[in-house]
């Protein structure tokens, strides 16, 4: 088995992204999976035909991007992108669209096809803050998590794909106040064990971990 994880280079006037910073610290390999990193730039259209390539290149069975989402308090495993770019900041190359479809041809919106609950457990199993999310924005983070289950619906059937958010790291939040951060150590620990749980669970196990609003 090989798993594709990547991860966005900094954006928004900040110089580091836990993101990127999390997939240089995972093993090459996880109870005999090949992981694979992979360092996406922060623009639309761009960041999901980077992620194409390395899929063309390395043939993985699953995909797990990585994000940063600066004030949530755990590491959010996302169940849905929605066909929809809708930018409130611009992009690394000045692209703000509004309102705009990813794929004029793809679905309003895509559930994501790893094991999103069994994720979850294995992180909260391991001690690390982790929950289920039903959105992904409308940024470059929802533009690939969409965008890559696009392909996957598309052109790899056998691919599954999924998106998790992770907190500021502590440097990041130590000058805004009340804002929650997670240590670079925890996010490896948590995602290490997510990686776990999407070799070990061929499909989703049946736990609840649904919202009110």
């Amino acid at each position: 088995m090989k798993i594709l994880v990547t991860g966005f280079d900094p954006f928004g006037g900040d110089t580091v992204n836990p993101a990127l910073e999390l997939i240089k610290q995972l093993p090459s390999e996880i109870d005999g999976c090949q992981i694979v990193t992979l360092e996406v730039p922060t623009v639309f259209h761009k960041s999901i035909e980077t992620i194409r390539a390395a899929i063309e290149l390395h043939h993985p069975d699953a995909v797990l991007s990585i994000g940063q989402a600066g004030g949530r308090p755990d590491m959010t495993v996302e169940r849905v992108g929605i066909n929809c770019d809708d930018a409130r900041i611009p992009d690394n190359e000045g692209n703000s669209p509004v309102d705009r479809k990813i794929f004029e041809d793809g679905d309003d919106a895509y559930l994501l096809t790893l094991p999103i609950k069994a994720m979850v457990k294995s992180m909260q199993q391991a001690g690390v803050p982790a929950s289920v999310s039903n959105t992904a924005g409308t940024f470059v983070c929802n533009h690939v998590a969409y965008g890559v289950a696009y392909l996957a619906k598309k052109y790899y059937p056998d691919l599954k794909t999924g998106f998790m958010h992770i907190p500021y790291l502590p440097y990041q939040a130590a000058d805004k106040r009340g804002v929650p951060s997670m240590s670079l150590e925890t996010l490896k620990a948590g995602t290490v064990a997510a990686l776990k749980a999407i070799i070990h669970n061929e499909k989703d196990i049946a736990m609840s971990y649904g919202a009110e609003h």
